[in-house]
């Protein structure tokens, strides 16, 4: 399978962290804390800015943690490489939180 990659400048990135405020965040940090490709070295706490600027934008056509987790496994085969990215199931637990902050944050 081949991954595109798509790569937002900074001006979108900075649009949609606006645009999502406290979700981009959070979300930064739950990749952060799971950090699936090992690129956490504790002071780079914004290292996973770029992937959630991707998979945000991605969320929409998520009915689930499982989609969730798909979306994300393909940026991080996107970002990185089939081979960094490694298995999709190592994403579960991250995604099953990206589904939680979603869904918390189109709760009325």
């Amino acid at each position: 399978m081949m991954y595109r990659m798509i790569v937002p400048t900074k001006a979108e990135r900075d649009a949609i962290k606006r645009q999502y405020g406290t979700l981009f965040a959070s979300i930064s940090h739950a990749l952060f804390e799971a950090d699936p490709v090992g690129i956490n070295f504790d002071e780079n706490t914004d290292e996973y800015d770029a992937e959630t600027g991707t998979i945000i934008p991605r969320l929409g056509s998520a009915k689930s943690a499982e989609d969730v987790q798909a979306i994300v496994y393909e940026e991080f085969c996107r970002w990185f490489d089939p081979i960094s990215a490694g298995p999709r199931e190592k994403y579960a637990a991250v995604s099953t939180k990206i589904w939680e902050l979603w869904c918390a944050f189109h709760r009325p």
